[in-house]
């Protein structure tokens, strides 16, 4: 019978669809990965993985694949359970999060978790939203915070929250100081975003189809806090998120709003976990506590 181990590195070359990027993401050599894959196939009986660039696994491979995935989800739930015990608030559980909400929400979150529940412990990693629903799938995180949409029927979505999201640009901007503005008044004007992996990228598209303005394609910026200080140089508009205006990592210290009639620009925020998830139950205390915050903050 195929091992864990063997089941794991078939899953790895299906997601990096390469033999040295797969080994590395299991912390093995690649001749030991190599090998492991040729005694599956062996004990299986059947080829599994096409050797090319890039390399791709057999329609044979792709089902062993898929059903190994969920024997590794079962297996880290197992695993949780044993180190958690009786009381399902305790261990540690891995939270991804996307680095537009993490860094200005998760410092009032963890307090109060911490408080709440002291023998709870967060394993807190930052992402993008489209790679760490993968990880989460894959039982490589317990659950998530991220902007709406989820895409997948596997996945249990628990909307938290509605954040105002701002457009910004330098003080000296010539339509900060212009009384009654509309949308159409930014016609044309440049606006910076994030990279196309985000889901601000595209809803800034949204927004600028709606406006007229023009999104920069040249200027993408790496975090929050490049696009604040690219629209602080003068370079373009941004959108930025209430939660970051509010906090003392961003701030309005070199840009400033503009108020637009008729402007309620949002995006809505969930916490995502597996469905049928052994402990959807503490996720759910989890995203509540999330929730409480973001809308004490708001308020």
């Amino acid at each position: 019978m195929p091992t864990l181990r063997q089941l794991q590195y078939l899953v790895a070359i299906e997601d990096t669809e390469h033999f040295g990027r797969a080994a590395d993401s299991v912390n093995v050599t690649q001749p030991t990965l190599s090998q492991q894959l040729k005694e599956l196939e062996l004990r299986l009986g059947t080829k599994l993985v096409e050797r090319g660039r890039p390399v791709r696994l057999t329609p044979i491979g792709r089902e062993i694949s898929s059903r190994a995935r969920k024997v590794m989800r079962d297996m880290e739930e197992i695993r949780a359970i044993a180190d958690r015990g009786q009381n399902g608030m305790a261990g540690t559980i891995r939270l991804g999060v996307s680095p537009t909400i993490g860094p200005y929400l998760m410092p009032h979150v963890v307090v109060r978790l911490h408080k709440d529940f002291p023998d709870l412990k967060l394993y807190i990693r930052e992402g993008i939203p489209a790679d760490q629903f993968a990880e989460l799938r894959n039982g490589r995180l317990d659950m998530m915070l991220a902007p709406l949409p989820v895409l997948g029927s596997e996945l249990h979505s628990e909307p938290l929250f509605r954040e105002p999201l701002q457009l910004v640009g330098a003080p000296d901007h010539p339509l900060v100081s212009k009384p009654a503005l509309t949308m159409e008044d930014f016609a044309g004007q440049p606006v910076l975003s994030l990279d196309r992996r985000h889901p601000s990228h595209q809803q800034a598209e949204r927004i600028c189809e709606e406006m007229g303005a023009e999104l920069l394609r040249d200027y993408e910026g790496t975090s929050l806090d490049s696009l604040r200080q690219m629209a602080g140089s003068g370079l373009g508009l941004a959108i930025l998120p209430e939660l970051y205006l509010r906090s003392e990592t961003g701030g309005e210290d070199m840009v400033r709003r503009f108020e637009i009639k008729g402007w309620s620009q949002q995006r809505s925020i969930a916490a995502i976990w597996r469905e049928g998830a052994a402990f959807a139950d503490s996720y759910a205390a989890i995203a509540e506590v999330v929730a409480a915050e973001a809308r004490e903050i708001l308020a």
